[in-house]
């Protein structure tokens, strides 16, 4: 038996329950099922059957209300009533992964989407995972270029990194990360796809992904309909598979489309189970949850690495909303996309003074940070004049860097702007921004 082998063996007997604990279902109201369950814990996973044996549905525990332990169902809870026996299948969540899940489509249960069965030799690993400590995170030192010139440029990536992609609806936040799993230097993708549309969903794959990107792709969707404990066990599940990855010595990219609705599907769980609701309805483990799920994200010691990318909502594009504050303060950076950029063509509409890495500085060599600090110069002398040149007002002669600026902004429009399908290589963008700032790129 080769020690692989003996190793999952090993794991799998870890694993194994020998007792297998009951209950009796006492309350159902709303999405939460209230019950019996002896020696339950939160994150257990649990099966109700009704009383007639015809239904069974898988639950979450979710929490406890004196003696009785609640939990929320994954799936829909017709046929339940008081009396329906509640199973004990696992006291934690676990998943079960492979190195051939790459090209697969799950889930927020981890089960087959694509119609084909899960691959055999496989391991179990825990969903709910704790976070490395601080001091076993090593400091990203490396890039990582996406491909997507105005970020590789401006809001360069360290490999590790944890990214904000901040934008309203429509703006094309699904696009750029199907672009981006297309073209980043990562070895593997997984990609999580929370509360979208089914519509959306084979979209996505279809056309955004693509067949090249699915190849190096595990895509987890959990759409809309489906119940919240589901839809924020996707997120997590799509963690969990991201640290397998980079358990191999790999360079992960997690794209997570989207927080926002991570945080909308713990706010239903937490109104259910009786959080009062803060700031715009979302209770406390709504920012509880945030960094529980991003930290897990980053380096680890002699592996590999996860960079992380995670859109987020901005609900009417105010910056300020809850959810969008959070995300910005648990990650290292975000991009933000303008519906005014948007609104004239530029794809992708990448809003560069509005944006930030944190770790750029930190992994650009010295002629790189100089051309991205003369861009953002420029942008920011072309944002001075901007309303003036609008209504007329603006006389030339008066203000030579707005001179300069209104001379090179729409070259610098034609630089930032890119095809979805087009992949931009970071010294061939380099050479353009330098001769293009030197005045001797053609317009």
């Amino acid at each position: 038996m080769s020690v692989s082998w003996r190793q999952q063996l090993h794991e799998r007997l870890e694993a194994l329950e020998p007792l297998k604990t009951s209950g009796k279902v006492t309350k159902v109201v709303g999405l939460l099922v209230e019950g019996w369950l002896a020696d339950s814990r939160v994150g257990a996973m649990c099966r109700i059957t009704s009383p007639d044996a015809r239904t069974q549905v898988p639950a979450e525990v979710v929490g406890f209300r004196s003696d009785s332990a609640l939990l929320m169902p994954l799936d829909q809870l017709q046929g339940i009533a008081p009396g329906s026996s509640i199973e004990c299948l696992g006291l934690q969540a676990e998943a079960e992964l492979s190195p051939q899940l790459r090209g697969r489509v799950l889930d927020g249960l981890g089960r087959p989407l694509d119609g084909r069965p899960l691959p055999p030799s496989r391991v179990r690993r825990p969903i709910y995972a704790p976070a490395p400590g601080p001091l076993e995170r090593p400091v990203p030192r490396k890039p990582l270029y996406l491909g997507v010139r105005a970020i590789d440029v401006c809001v360069t990536l360290a490999e590790g990194q944890r990214l904000g992609i901040v934008a309203g609806t429509g703006l094309g936040k699904s696009v750029l990360c199907g672009q981006i799993a297309r073209f980043s230097q990562a070895d593997v993708n997984v990609i999580a796809l929370i509360g979208e549309r089914g519509r959306e969903v084979s979209a996505f794959i279809e056309q955004n992904l693509g067949q090249q990107g699915l190849e190096r792709s595990v895509v987890v969707a959990v759409t809309g309909d489906r119940s919240p404990v589901e839809r924020t066990r996707g997120a997590f599940l799509a963690t969990a598979i991201a640290e397998y990855f980079m358990e191999q010595g790999l360079r992960v990219m997690l794209i997570m489309d989207s927080l926002t609705r991570v945080a909308m599907a713990q706010r239903e769980i937490g109104l259910a189970v009786g959080e009062p609701p803060t700031t715009k309805g979302y209770p406390p483990s709504v920012l509880a949850i945030l960094p529980r799920l991003v930290e897990r994200a980053g380096l680890r010691a002699a592996k590999g690495s996860i960079t992380a990318l995670y859109t987020v909502l901005a609900e009417g594009n105010d910056l300020d909303d809850p959810v969008v504050d959070a995300a910005r303060s648990v990650l290292d950076g975000h991009v933000v996309l303008s519906r005014e950029l948007a609104a004239r063509g530029q794809w992708p509409a990448v809003d560069i003074l509005g944006s930030i890495s944190r770790l750029m500085n930190d992994v650009v060599d010295e002629r790189h940070r100089r051309l991205a600090e003369q861009l953002r110069a420029l942008l920011a002398d072309y944002q001075e004049i901007k309303e003036l040149v609008q209504v007329g007002a603006y006389q030339r002669g008066n203000n030579a860097r707005g001179d300069r600026a209104l001379a090179l902004i729409d070259r610098v429009w034609d630089f930032l702007k890119q095809s979805e399908d087009e992949f931009s290589s970071l010294p061939d963008s380099l050479d353009r921004l330098e001769a293009l700032l030197m005045g001797k790129e053609q317009a």
